[in-house]
């Protein structure tokens, strides 16, 4: 039987162990990739859930509230166009349409906050059990949206820094050269100054 001498068996066992960690390396970049686009559709998912909850709040403050005819109207227009901008998964890369995505949600988020702000002014709308159940609804939307695009600027982070960083930018240029920096949400214009209250 032949035998190896100890060293050569060590060398060997290096030569054949840097392709298998290498894998891990290799698949970073996809792997990161497919992880940022899944965040991406959790976010569509929430905003799509706000936007089919509108109607039926619009309808029930409408028996309510006619006089509010003209804030009812904008958070429907503001809701069609949110819902006519369609940044998916393959686009979060431009940054002119992911703008234009956050910007058209960003105006449906203002057009609801001003319809439900009219909305204290009328107690029997307030008290409506419907009104209650979809305000609760849409709260809770709110909230799922800012989890969801948390997470997706995470997934984001973490592709990005793998991209732009020595190995991974390497392997990127070399294997996956279609692999581009994703875009992140901002905020919103106006938010690092605190609301004025006047009472």
């Amino acid at each position: 039987m032949f035998k190896l001498p100890r060293l050569q068996v060590v060398l060997a066992a290096v030569m054949l162990s840097l392709p298998l960690a290498g894998c891990g390396a290799i698949n970073a970049v996809p792997t990161m990739e497919q992880q940022a686009k899944a965040a991406w559709s959790e976010v569509q998912n929430q905003y799509q859930r706000r936007a089919d909850l509108i109607p039926n709040l619009v309808e029930t403050v409408k028996g309510y509230a006619q006089q509010e005819q003209e804030t009812l109207t904008q958070v429907i227009e503001a809701r069609a166009k949110a819902t006519q901008v369609q940044v998916d998964a393959s686009t979060v890369t431009d940054p002119a349409k992911f703008k234009q995505f956050q910007d058209a949600q960003n105006n449906l988020s203002g057009a609801l906050s001003r319809l439900l702000v009219s909305v204290e002014r009328y107690p029997d709308l307030k008290s409506n059990q419907n009104f209650l159940a979809l305000q609760s609804q849409l709260e809770g939307t709110e909230n799922r949206i800012a989890v969801a695009r948390r997470d997706y600027i995470e997934a984001v982070r973490v592709f990005n820094t793998e991209i732009t960083t020595i190995p991974g930018a390497w392997i990127a240029k070399i294997l996956y050269p279609s692999s581009k920096p994703m875009e992140t949400f901002a905020a919103t214009t106006g938010s690092d100054r605190p609301p004025s209250v006047k009472f």
